[in-house]
C-alpha cells in the first residue's frame, strides 16, 4: 500500500497512475487492456501529435481507480466515495458510487460492463472494503471487508470475468490475498504459507490500482516497495504458487513499483519511483523480455515518479503497440519495449487504461482525460 496510503491516506497523497495487464485479458475484468491490431513489434514514433483532452466529469474527486470497459464505457472510482460511469465515451458522466461508502477512498475498479463492477476501498482493517453492482450502479452490495486491523487493501486484478484477486499489505509476515470465483460476490483467502516472504518493511503502493496486473492463464504479477529493494512476485497458477525477482528500480519507504504491466507473457514495463521526490528520474522503470525473470533500467527513463502505467494500440503508419507511463509531473509514452520513453505533456494524472486505440486517464480535481493513440 502506498504507505502514502496508510499513514497519509490523503496529504501526501499528491501524486499516481495505472495500466492494463497481460495481451488477451480483460485488464480490468472490464478494462481490455490492448485491444489490438496484433502485438506486433514496438512502434519506433508516434503516428501524430499525441495531446490529452479532458472530460466535463463536474467532480472534484480524486480519481485513482479507473476501469475502461470500450472506447465508450469507463468507470471512475476515487475519493469521498465517489464513482462515475459513462456509457458515451465520456461526453456524460453518472454519479453511481454507493451511500454506504461515503468517506471511504476508492482506489481500484475492475469492470466488465456497463452494468457489472468491483470497487475497492483503502484503509486499515475495516476500511478496506470490496462492493460489487451488476446494475451499473444503481445497487452496490458489500462482498467483502479486511477483518484484521493490519490488513491495507491495495489493489485488484482479474484474470478473466469471474476470476480475480485482491492484494492486501503483508499481515503477519506473509503475501496476503484473497480471491474470488464468482466476478467478485464473494472471496475467500489464498493459502500463501509457501510463498516467498516478503521483507520486513515491503508493501505495495494503492496509488493506480495496478501494483498488481493479471494475465492468460492465471498469470499474476505484483510490483512492491517500502524496503531496500524493490521486487515483483510472479505466479503463474492464478497464486497457487509464487517465485519473487529483484528489480532495479530503486526502493525506500516512499518509493519502489507502482505498477506493473505485461503487454504478453514475455514483454512487460515497471514504473515508479519516489512520491516525495516526483522529480527524480533515477532508476524508476524497468522493461522485460523474459516474463519477468529479468529486468533492465531504460536507456532513456520517463520524466519523473510515475504511479502507472498501460500498454495502447497505436495505428497509422507505424502500427504496433505503445506503453504509456503517468504521474503527478506529466506523461510519456515508449515505442520499444520500455528501453526509451518521450514525454507527452507535463500535466498531472494518477492512472491509465486503454482500448482500442484509445486512452482514458484520471487523476486529482475530478480529471478524467482521454488521448487518441490510434484508429478503430
Amino acid at each position: 500500500m502506498m504507505r502514502l496510503s496508510r499513514a497519509a491516506l490523503g496529504a501526501a497523497c499528491a501524486l499516481t497512475v495505472g495500466l492494463t495487464a497481460y495481451t488477451g485479458m480483460p485488464a480490468s475484468a472490464a478494462a481490455p487492456a490492448v485491444s489490438s491490431p496484433a502485438v506486433g513489434a514496438v512502434v519506433a514514433k508516434p503516428a501524430a501529435t499525441l495531446a490529452w483532452r479532458d472530460l466535463p466529469t463536474g467532480s472534484t474527486a480524486r480519481f485513482r481507480g479507473l476501469a475502461v470497459v470500450s472506447r465508450d464505457v469507463v468507470w471512475a472510482a476515487g475519493y469521498d466515495g465517489t464513482i462515475l460511469r459513462t456509457v458515451d465515451g465520456g461526453a456524460t458522466w453518472a454519479s453511481v458510487g454507493p451511500a454506504a461508502a461515503a468517506g471511504l477512498q476508492f482506489r481500484d475498479i475492475e469492470a466488465t460492463s456497463a452494468s457489472h463492477a468491483v470497487a475497492m476501498t483503502v484503509g486499515s482493517g475495516e476500511e478496506s472494503r470490496i462492493y460489487v453492482t451488476d446494475d451499473g450502479g444503481a445497487s452496490w452490495v458489500e462482498a467483502d471487508r479486511m477483518a484484521d486491523p493490519a490488513g491495507f487493501y491495495d489493489c485488484m486484478a482479474f484474470t478473466d470475468r469471474s476470476r480475480g484477486v485482491v492484494l492486501s499489505d503483508p499481515v503477519g509476515g506473509v503475501l496476503t490475498l484473497k480471491a474470488t470465483t464468482d466476478g467478485g460476490h464473494t472471496w475467500r483467502s489464498v493459502d500463501t504459507s509457501r510463498a516467498p516472504a516478503p521483507l520486513a518493511t515491503e508493501y505495495y503502493f494503492a496509488g493506480s490500482g495496478t501494483c498488481l496486473s493479471a494475465g492468460v492463464g492465471g498469470r499474476l504479477a505484483i510490483g512492491t516497495g517500502g524496503a531496500d529493494r524493490a521486487r515483483v512476485f510472479l505466479s503463474d497458477d492464478r497464486g497457487a504458487s509464487w517465485s519473487v525477482v529483484d528489480t532495479p528500480v530503486a526502493a525506500s519507504g516512499s518509493a519502489g513499483i507502482f505498477s506493473v504491466r505485461f503487454m504478453d507473457a514475455r514483454r512487460g514495463v515497471i514504473v515508479g519511483g519516489d512520491y516525495l521526490a516526483p522529480d527524480s528520474r533515477d532508476a524508476i522503470a524497468a522493461w522485460t523480455a523474459d516474463g519477468g525473470r529479468t529486468w533492465s533500467l531504460p536507456d532513456v527513463a520517463p520524466g519523473g515518479y510515475r504511479s502507472g502505467a498501460a500498454y495502447a494500440a497505436v495505428g497509422g503508419p507505424n502500427a504496433g503497440v505503445a506503453a504509456i507511463a503517468v504521474g503527478p509531473t506529466g506523461s510519456d509514452m515508449s515505442w520499444d519495449g520500455g528501453r526509451t520513453w518521450r514525454p507527452i505533456d507535463g500535466s498531472s494524472l494518477d492512472t491509465v487504461q486503454c482500448v482500442a486505440g484509445r486512452c482514458y486517464a484520471s487523476g486529482a480535481g475530478g480529471r478524467v482525460a482521454v488521448l487518441e493513440v490510434g484508429s478503430r
